[in-house]
């Protein structure tokens, strides 16, 4: 869900970037790279958007 919440966010150009949209929140984006990156997501910043490992090309 975080996921989703996160990617919808950015498509929906609600935040410029990543960075934007964890500043807005008061989190550290390279904290939600890292957890979502134990969970199986890489963040590709040419698609703005977290994908699935081995999607993310």
């Amino acid at each position: 869900m975080l996921v989703s919440a996160i990617n919808m966010l950015l498509r929906d150009d609600e935040f410029d970037s990543l960075e934007d949209l964890c500043n807005s929140f008061d989190r550290d984006p390279q904290q939600i790279i890292a957890f979502l990156g134990d969970n199986g997501y890489v963040f590709s910043t040419q698609q703005k958007q977290f994908r699935p490992i081995g999607f993310d090309k």
